[in-house]
């Protein structure tokens, strides 16, 4: 028995160490001057330019206007990926609830409508969303980052299956205190849904965290640049003897990871529970 459990950790600190391996000589190569990683390649010992580097790449006005700082880029980013989680829960929830408690001979079709999304990723209809954020004029804002990302059925699969474990004696009791729709929504199922809500959330913002593609073709104002962008930007700057700025692209990756890695740590216990729990 013994045996098996050293065994079991045994995998699982290698897992960890695997895992962690990259991030390690991500992070020590950041601290290291882009002459020396031009040099030496990648590091795994301290280079003593953490201070410097990281300063410079938050503080530092740069890009091909000269303009954006990685402090802007991490504010982008963050507003992409908190707006794209909040957008999501809102129009899952509501979908949701409108599938599992106005019933209709409709709301199955319905669903697996809305279910079939999922076989369209969002590279499937980048053209025709495109177009027609061109033609609302949403290019370079914020609203054409996150409205079209929103489509997906993922957050409203998730409400259902939550909404449909919900007691029916909840609504009936709600309907004998004269509780209407709306108030049901609001009083009964956002709080029962905070753990799903959690969960979601976390999931969601990874997610338009991490977006790189659709970012790139909605912005051409390096003002709207994010964080996973700013990395390719920087690297993008060989110009005759010119040497990139491999510590700060590093540096650059390092931030990426550190808002997601922080947000799946600190609520592992929510997230966990929002996806596995059952009984109300």
């Amino acid at each position: 028995m013994h045996r098996t459990k050293l065994i079991d950790h045994i995998i699982l600190l290698f897992g960890v160490f695997f895992m962690i391996g990259p991030v390690f000589v991500a992070f020590m190569t950041s601290t290291h001057t882009a002459i020396d990683v031009h040099i030496n390649g990648l590091q795994v010992s301290w280079g003593g330019d953490f201070v410097a580097t990281y300063k410079e790449l938050l503080t530092r006005k740069g890009g091909f206007t000269g303009e954006v700082t990685g402090a802007r880029m991490v504010m982008n980013s963050f507003i992409l990926g908190v707006g794209f989680a909040v957008g999501k829960i809102v129009l899952s929830m509501l979908a949701a609830y409108g599938l599992v408690y106005f019933r209709s001979r409709f709301s199955t079709l319905f669903f697996w409508m809305i279910f079939t999304t999922l076989l369209l990723p969002l590279e499937v209809r980048i053209l025709p969303s495109y177009d027609v954020m061109t033609k609302l004029g949403l290019i370079n804002t914020y609203t054409g980052l996150i409205v079209p990302l929103l489509a997906s059925a993922t957050g409203t699969f998730f409400f259902r299956q939550f909404f449909k474990s919900v007691p029916d004696e909840l609504l009936e009791a709600a309907r004998i205190d004269g509780a209407g729709p709306f108030k049901f929504f609001i009083d009964i199922l956002v709080p029962l849904s905070k753990t799903m809500i959690a969960a979601i959330f976390i999931i969601m913002f990874v997610y338009g965290w991490n977006q790189y593609l659709w970012p790139m073709i909605m912005t051409n104002d390096e003002s709207f640049y994010t964080l996973v962008r700013g990395i390719k930007q920087i690297l993008l700057v060989w110009v005759g003897s010119q040497i990139p700025e491999y510590n700060q692209a590093f540096a650059l990756a390092v931030l990426a990871m550190l808002p997601p890695v922080l947000m799946v740590v600190i609520f592992q216990s929510w997230f966990i529970k929002g996806l596995t729990e059952s009984d109300k």
